[in-house]
């Protein structure tokens, strides 16, 4: 019997894990906020708003009601913008079973609370088995087969492998990790530091920042997430290392699309205006900075983007700045 299978959240991320799944043969009921793309992916098989192109299964069935997501379901896959995680997940609960796994694909830090998305699912359905599925994904490209590694990190080891052995295919290959905040704090702060990157890449700045960018933002994000109780090694690893160089480097990333258009002297406030989704990193950003702030230490190039996108600092300027710094060893003492 194929597993029953909710997914929350039908952006281009929610789309393609729903699409994976139903297409090895699982039972997956896909639920979206807006009509259009219900409509779109009932009568045309293709998500035209955050998908565009790509053909999805035929048994992929889609809703706008969560109640019928969430019925039956034994796994629940929540791919929901971190900001309305707590709301979506709230309205999941009343029909959620007490034993659903619960997958969150969500890579993000709720502004309000400062919680990753671990800790907004024990306050709103606790109990449940949770599994944080995180690494280098650009979903076109998994939508496309392309080999792609990730981590489904959880402190139920058991959920952590029927989550590998659910998603895993001939192109996608999961492993498994206890290590929940450390996949959560690489797989947030990651989001910020691309921006940076592109705003590197909208100057017109070649390799030796990039390098020195992603080196040192692997410091920070393994800075707040020691200090957070995360196991330093998993940094290195595909929620790490991993996720950080494809989201700096890779021309799919919409955090570094936000930082290109800095650079070239388009406003925060403009590009929420002419795109449908903000990226992750503008509210990470934020929220890291005020998380660094709390447990006394530094992110400064966080704290950089931060000031571009929140104060107006000029990005050349930012640049300036952190250059400028107090010298110091490279690792911390």
């Amino acid at each position: 019997m194929s597993p029953q299978i909710g997914v929350l959240g039908a952006g281009s991320w929610g789309t393609t894990l729903a699409n994976l799944l139903a297409d090895i043969g699982a039972d997956v009921c896909l639920w979206a906020y807006e009509a259009e793309v219900v409509e779109a992916v009932a009568s045309k098989h293709e998500n035209t708003m955050y998908l565009p192109g790509c053909h999805l299964a035929a048994r992929l069935q889609v809703t706008g009601d969560v109640h019928d997501v969430v019925r039956d379901a034994q796994f629940l896959v929540v791919a929901t913008p971190s900001h309305a995680t707590r709301h979506v997940l709230a309205r999941a609960a009343p029909g959620l079973g007490n034993n659903t796994v619960v997958v969150c694909a969500t890579k993000g830090i709720e502004a309000s609370t400062l919680g990753f998305m671990s800790t907004v699912a024990a306050e709103v359905i606790p109990g449940r088995p949770f599994v944080t599925l995180s690494g280098p994904s650009f979903a076109r490209e998994v939508f496309e087969r392309q080999p792609t590694a990730v981590v489904a990190a959880s402190r139920d080891a058991k959920a952590a492998r029927q989550v590998q052995e659910l998603f895993s295919t001939s192109a996608f290959r999961v492993y498994t990790s206890g290590d929940v905040i450390g996949t959560e704090v690489g797989g947030s702060l990651k989001n910020a530091i691309a921006i940076a990157a592109g705003i590197l890449e909208g100057l017109g700045l070649g390799n030796n920042p990039r390098a020195a960018l992603i080196t040192r933002g692997l410091a920070e994000i393994t800075r707040l997430g020691v200090v957070l109780g995360a196991d330093p090694a998993s940094f290195a690893g595909l929620a790490g290392l991993g996720d950080l160089i494809l989201t700096t480097c890779g021309a799919l990333s919409r955090n570094r699309a936000l930082g290109v258009a800095l650079a070239k002297g388009e406003t925060l406030e403009g590009y929420r205006r002419a795109h449908r989704t903000v990226a992750e990193g503008v509210i990470t950003a934020d929220a890291a900075s005020r998380l660094a702030q709390q447990h006394g230490i530094e992110l400064p190039s966080t704290e950089s983007v931060r000031e571009v996108l929140y104060d107006g600092k000029a990005p050349r300027e930012a640049i300036t700045n952190l250059m400028s710094r107090s010298l110091r060893p490279e690792r911390d003492q």
